[in-house]
């Protein structure tokens, strides 16, 4: 197993704005960071002359006219041409880009899947993804793709970035390292990444194996759902969002950058680390975000509300309400809800969801979704409770009750989400899965009043 080496080792920023240490805190702000002085330039973008002798590259995140546009300006070693040079396609079998459509794959269906073991065989980030499922186009920049990763070994002096896609990463076991252009980002599980489009980066393992789930979002990046009458408070609150400050490295060494460009993989040869950002500003940049700051709500008098208001993130789409994706949270919450049936209700649904068990149990399906697993219930396909929780939801005693110890989210999508062969092949699907609805009764016997 690799880690992390001395030669390696960045320069980073010695002062944040807040009270984590290599962080700047805030959803969407405009960040100014240094990691040497007077390396930003103040007052304008371009200067003439950079300090250093850096130059000035601004990397933009939406088309200029966007409002409000998104993009960061960058002060490095060497423009990133020089980080670019002839490209070899190679092939990433694993990873998977929509439309991928197998004609021998049935998608329709519940599905579930036990999580994916390790093997002995070495992985990187990029060796290591396995795609499950993918939805829209990844040519029209609409739609999705759901991952896992097992990562065993860090990237050595090889790089990566998406031109097709932004990465939110959900791990599930081990710590990883994500040295970028604009920072560095140390994650761990019940927290989530979210790395943009274009961003340049590599992936270090600081305890593994590593496992966990990635989605790919190939449209409009991911934003705060709205509060609507909530308001101000609860849910994800941008303050609890840490982006890095400025870090770099000036390396000259053989250095590989792989890059993601319309669902095919190529390579390219330079002589330096690419990130040798030394400084930068905007409001374009990666993040990490602690999930136990998740401040849930819910009905406090009756009635099971609307999964929506577990809502972390959602990246719109052209129509109003209805979201590209949604990236949903079930935490750790009291449940008080009287004469309620509290579990998720039975339901067809337009979107297409993609379950994740972080930890612990998920009170809808108490046995079998396990820590790793993943589930696929896709658009329009009836679902809900098992009997076991059917059965004991409707005769509990409803005082109180903590659903305590568990943590699970969903990746939500408008588009159906198709079954890779990998999926339906080779991942520990549990094929007896659709059978936790058969030994579900009818009750029904025509007594008016009868309950």
């Amino acid at each position: 197993m690799n880690h992390p080496t001395d030669p390696h080792k960045m320069t980073q920023a010695g002062t944040s704005v807040g009270t984590h240490a290599g962080y700047m805190p805030g959803f969407g702000n405009d960040f100014e960071t240094e990691a040497l002085p007077g390396a930003l330039p103040q007052g304008m973008n371009s200067p003439q002359r950079c300090n250093y002798g850096l130059y000035g590259e601004q990397l933009s995140g939406t088309a200029f006219t966007a409002n409000p546009p998104e993009r960061t300006w960058c002060y490095r070693i060497r423009p990133s041409v020089k980080h670019s040079h002839r490209y070899e396609k190679i092939e990433l079998p694993h990873w998977k880009s929509a439309p991928c459509v197998d004609p021998d794959v049935i998608s329709l269906g519940q599905y579930r899947w036990d999580a994916v073991p390790h093997s002995d065989e070495g992985l990187t980030w990029l060796t290591g993804m396995r795609t499950m499922t993918t939805a829209g186009d990844v040519n029209t920049q609409v739609g999705m793709a759901s991952h896992f990763y097992l990562v065993t070994d860090s990237m050595e002096d090889d790089y990566f970035f998406s031109a097709d896609s932004e990465m939110l990463v959900v791990p599930q076991e081990g710590r990883l390292r994500f040295a970028t252009e604009l920072g560095i980002i140390d994650l761990e599980p019940k927290e989530i990444a979210i790395l943009p489009r274009g961003l340049v980066y590599r992936v270090e393992v600081l305890e593994g194996p590593a496992r966990g789930f990635v989605c790919e979002n190939y449209g409009q990046k991911f934003e705060l759902p709205g509060r609507g009458p909530i308001g101000a408070n609860c849910m994800a609150n941008p303050r609890d969002f840490k982006a890095p400050v400025a870090a770099f490295e000036d390396r000259e060494v053989p250095s590989t950058v792989t890059v993601k460009w319309c669902g095919q993989f190529h390579t390219t040869k330079i002589g330096q680390s690419p990130l040798d950002v030394v400084a930068w500003h905007g409001n374009y940049a990666p993040y990490k975000y602690d999930l136990r700051t998740y401040c849930p709500v819910g009905a406090i008098l009756f009635d099971h509300p609307d999964p929506s208001i577990f809502t972390v993130l959602t990246a719109p789409s052209g129509q109003p309400g209805t979201a590209n994706i949604d990236f949903v949270l079930f935490r750790e919450r009291w449940m008080v809800a009287e004469d309620t049936f509290r579990p998720p209700w039975y339901h067809k649904n337009i979107m297409s969801e993609l379950m994740g068990n972080i930890y612990g149990q998920y009170d809808a399906k108490p046995q079998g979704f396990v820590p790793g697993g993943m589930s696929l219930h896709n658009m329009m396909l009836p679902h809900g409770p098992d009997r076991e929780a059917f059965e004991k939801a409707s005769n509990a005693n409803l005082g109180p009750d903590k659903l305590d110890n568990t943590m699970s989210f969903m990746f939500e999508t408008r588009f159906p989400q198709h079954l890779t062969p990998f999926a339906a092949n080779e991942a520990p699907l549990q094929d007896d899965y659709i059978d936790c609805w058969t030994s579900l009764e009818k009750k029904f016997d025509g007594t008016p009043g009868k309950k």
